[in-house]
Formats: structure tokens, sequence, C-alpha cells
């Protein structure tokens, strides 16, 4: 088994259960405790898990149902996913992040003539009927709790594709200029994101700011638009417009 494939199932097998243990990968693997253990430090590096005696531990927060989140200030959520459609042309390669703000602006942009990839399965089911759309869906470990997929396999894909814009979401927007991200497993995917796209637009509700997240993703000047609500935390709207994002209210 590829080291790459090998850590893909590691992390699938940490989402399944919350914890891993050198000893029983290993053995599942058949492979030596020293190749689990380069294993468990390299992804640990990535931020992907927290290593603790004996194994690792997932350092997911990630506890609530995606159908759960998807009912929350829905309303405000529409609102920004019907402006975020609005910076889409035909023609366009458009990345669409995991989460359901980005699942309701794939929603919008049915009927369009562009290139979608996605990590998302809401947003495959939101277009995967469509006629209009070219639909290209990123590989990698589904994680079923967030209907997205995710790992080693889910980034090297980014790292062969360019796209025109992406729209990523987040956890939670910093008053000091940082978007975060409460899953350290999807972080390296929401990077590799960035880096293959010409320009990224973050979506973000009010209940955002500050939001949650322990995990940096990046800094405003990393961004080039934000589209949230016209109650958001005003400070905030000034740290990142004073870090040259365009900030676009709904």
């Amino acid at each position: 088994m590829l080291t790459a494939t090998r850590q893909a199932e590691i992390l699938r097998v940490l989402q399944e259960s919350g914890e891993v243990s050198v000893d029983g990968l290993a053995m599942r693997f058949g492979v030596s405790l020293s190749t689990i253990r380069r294993d468990l430090n390299a992804l640990s590096a990535e931020g992907l898990l927290r290593r603790v005696r004996g194994g690792g531990g997932s350092i997911e927060a990630d506890s609530v149902p995606f159908g759960d989140v998807a009912s929350r200030f829905q309303p405000e959520k529409d609102r920004i996913a019907e402006r975020a459609a609005e910076l889409v042309r035909d023609g366009d390669v458009v990345l669409i992040d995991i989460g359901t703000t980005t699942a309701l602006l794939a929603r919008r942009l049915r009927g369009k003539r562009i290139t979608v990839l996605t990590s998302s399965l809401a947003v495959v089911d939101q277009l995967r009927d469509d006629d209009e759309t070219e639909l290209i869906v990123l590989g990698g470990v589904v994680r079923k709790t967030y209907h997205s997929m995710v790992g080693i396999l889910t980034e090297q894909a980014l790292g062969q594709l360019r796209a025109h814009v992406c729209f990523l979401g987040t956890s939670g927007l910093r008053p000091d200029g940082y978007v975060m991200d409460s899953t350290g497993i999807e972080v390296p995917v929401k990077k590799a994101m960035i880096a293959s796209s010409e320009r990224t637009v973050v979506l973000a509700d009010g209940s955002k700011y500050p939001g949650a997240g322990l995990l940096s993703v990046c800094r405003a000047e990393a961004i080039d638009t934000l589209v949230t609500n016209d109650d958001a935390d005003p400070t905030t709207l000034a740290v990142f417009a004073n870090a040259g994002v365009e900030v676009i209210t709904a």
C-alpha cells in the first residue's frame, strides 16, 4: 500500500472511531510500528491529528451533523449565496469548498455554463442533474458527518487543477484578520484550494464573527473577496477591508 493511501485510510479510521493506536494500525495494515509512527508524525505535522501516548487523537471539533448546521441562519446564508453567485460568469472554472453556505451557492449556480470542481457531496447533490454545469468531483476520503472529501488524495487532485475562482467556507473570522477553521482535516484542503485558484472568495454569515476555530487557514491578505451579511461585525470587516479585501454585504 502506498504511503499516501495508508495515511488517508488512517484518517478515515480516525474519523470513524475518534482515536487510533500504533499497535492497532500496524496490525490493520500489516506494517511495522515504526512505519505507523512515521505516518502519525507526518499527519500530526500537517495538523491533521494530535499525537497522544500510544497513538493519535483527533483534533476534530465536529460533533454537529451537516443537516443541523444547514438549518441555522438559513435566510442569511441564502442571501450570501445569491450575492456570491453574481460573481460567477459563463465559462468560469469554479472551485467550491465544503459547507452549508457553499451548498446554497451551488443551487444558485444551476443553469450557468460553467465547470465546477468540488470536494463537497452537498454541492454534488445540487448540481449532478444540471445539464449546463460540467461537474468534476475531487477524490479523497469521504467524511460522512460533513458530506465532504478530504485527505492527501484530495490535495493531490487540487495540485493539478486551476480555477478562475474559489468559494471558501469558514468556521470563523477573527478581528486580527485570520480566516479560521475548527476541523484539522479540512484545513490542508482549504489551503490547496486557495493555491489552485486565481481568486478566492470567503462566504461567512454573521455567526462567524469571531465564530469558532483553533486552526488558521490564511490571513486576510490571502483572499480577494468576502461576502457576508450587512450586520456582520464592523470591526472585523474593517480589518479585512484595510487588508485590501473587497467586502460585499447581503
